[in-house]
Parts: C-alpha cells; structure tokens; sequence
C-alpha cells in the first residue's frame, strides 16, 4: 500500500486536486463480496456535478474490474451531514444499500470524521453507523443500524403486513414476506437454494406491475440453525449478484418475525460472497436490525469520463487486504 494508503489525508488532498484537472480518483471496494467503484463526491464534487450519473455507473461498472461490478457508491455532503448515492448497474438510483455503506462509511470515516459512531444520510434517511471489532481478524468491520417497515404504497397488494403469504401470480407454492428497508424486499424461506429459479423470478417481477411498481429485491433463504441462515438475492437493478446488504437483513428479519430466530441475538447470515452478522431488534412502536461485516478496500485508481468514454488507469491493489478477506473465505469455508 502507498504513503496516501497509510495517511487518509494525502488521499483527500489528491482527490480534490484530480477533481480540479478533471480526473476522478476511485476505489474498488466491496462489502461481503458484494463489488462497487466508490468516489468521494466531497473532494470531486466539481468533477461530479457537471456529470450525468446514470451513464457514468453504466460505463463504470462494467469497465474498471474484470467482471462486472454491482453499482457505483458515491460518499456526499447536504449541509453538514454525510451521505451515500447508490446507483445500481443498470444506472438507477437505490435508496439503500447495506454493503455500500458500510464501504462509505469507511472513507467517510477515514477522511473526514473523528468519532467511530456517526450517521450517514441514504435515500432521505439518516442511519446510525458504528465503528466495530472486525468480523475477522484484520478485517475492516462496520455496523449500521436499519429501520425497517412491513408495509409501504410500493406494495400496494400486501395491506398493514404480509408475512409468509402466497403470491400465485409469482409462484404457484412458495410463500413471501415484504420488508421495506428503504428499498422494498420480499422473502422466501426455502429448503435449498435454487438460483436457477430465483433469477426465473426476479425476471418474473418486472411483468407483475400490479404487485411490483417500482420492481422490487427477491431473496430465497435457508435455515441452517436458530443463529444461521445463508440468503442468495436477485437485485432491482443488478439481477443475481453474491451478496446483497439490505436483502440479508430483510432476510434475518423475516426469519426472526416468523419464528425462526430469535431477536436481540446475533445470527451469522451466509452469502456466495462471505458472511455478515445481523441482530434484530423488536419494540413496541419500531423494528430495527443491525447488519455488521467488513468494508474491504481492493484497488484504486483515476478516471475521467467525457458522457460517451470512460478513461481509467489503476494505481495500486490492496493486495494486504484482498488476501486477509480470502482467509476469512477460507476460515467460514467458502473457498
């Protein structure tokens, strides 16, 4: 890693002087395997805001890694609070999104704030943040705190709640709970997961207006113990990706409102990305869950973007922290 890697400060200095030559520095970074481009749009925003964003995240995502990245974070500033953007691959804008900010929170933190317990603004919401012991040895770890509803107008069939009820039209046996995190995800809970049919699904969504306005976040989960789950996602926006923040906590929670886990224990949730440990938390008047897991830095680099072409080049790899996650992967047996 080089002398900016060791002094946050020297990267903010870099950043708002590419910002000014128009060269946007980036980080490839990843949540529970699940891989974003971030930029801090505080330092750059004077590159940023002469940019239309959706075609940039098109572009990004699919040029600055070997395969295809899951969205582009951006870490803002409105007025005195920080905040994420989030735009998935397709170049809409995700309201949340639990494994990117946890990565925004890391450079939020690294560059500009001075306690380990904040808050980060994500789609009109303001989430608590804590810096925590890593999930792993080495491991850079976040916690955020995610509010939650069960229902919301996006889902305009599912009244007060809906909780384990079948949607025919979807699938002609299986049973989904709608969660609203932000960003609105329905659940099932399976025997085993079948990927095939759960991209079959996800696609399925997009002709279900009537059920599904505005798309929606489609996980199967399996129970493995009372404190064990493993969650596979099909992602507005993305389509089947490894690991999907807000969807395991959504998925946690349904698994503890339906009996299956217990709240205000810690449950370790599985993914094809990694591991995270999720906690529920159930009041009278609120239901909340904490999601914690790592916020791992990969490579960094410059880009500059016309509106039609991206030029990039890489800088360094964090190779440190790309071998620490693979001996994560290979302690929790997912390599």
């Amino acid at each position: 890693m080089g002398k900016r890697g060791f002094f946050p400060i020297f990267d903010l200095l870099f950043s708002t002087w590419c910002s000014v030559h128009n060269e946007i520095p980036y980080l490839i970074c990843h949540g529970s395997g699940n891989r974003f481009v971030m930029i801090d749009a505080v330092a750059s925003a004077r590159a940023i805001e002469k940019i239309d964003l959706a075609p940039l995240a098109r572009a990004a995502c699919q040029a600055l890694w070997p395969s295809p990245l899951d969205g582009l974070l951006l870490l803002v500033k409105q007025g005195e609070e920080y905040g994420m953007r989030m735009l998935n691959t397709d170049g809409s804008e995700a309201e949340m999104c639990g494994n990117g900010i946890r990565c925004v929170a890391r450079l939020a933190r690294e560059r500009y704030l001075s306690t380990d317990h904040f808050r980060l603004l994500s789609g009109g919401k303001s989430h608590p943040i804590y810096g925590t012991e890593p999930i792993f040895p080495g491991l850079t770890s976040f916690g955020v705190e995610i509010a939650i509803r069960l229902s919301a107008p996006d889902f305009p069939k599912g009244g007060a709640r809906f909780l384990d009820q079948p949607i025919e039209a979807l699938h002609p046996t299986l049973r989904f709970s709608y969660l609203n995190l932000g960003n609105p995800h329905l659940v099932a809970i399976t025997e085993e997961i079948d990927l095939r049919l759960l991209k079959e699904l996800g696609e399925r969504i997009k002709s279900l207006p009537e059920w599904f306005p505005r798309g929606i976040n489609l996980s199967f989960a399996t129970l493995e113990a009372r404190d064990r789950i493993f969650v596979a996602t099909y992602e507005r926006g993305v389509g089947l990706t490894h690991s999907c923040g807000t969807a395991m906590t959504a998925s946690t929670t349904a698994a503890v409102l339906l009996g299956h886990c217990d709240a205000d224990r810690p449950i370790e949730v599985r993914n094809r990305g990694g591991m995270v440990r999720c906690q529920c938390h159930q009041a009278p008047e609120a239901l909340a869950t904490r999601l914690t897991g790592n916020a791992t830095y990969e490579a960094k680099g410059l880009l500059s973007w016309d509106g039609t072409e991206l030029r990039h080049h890489e800088e360094e790899h964090y190779n440190e922290e790309v071998e620490q996650y693979n001996q994560f992967l290979s302690a929790i047996g997912c390599l």
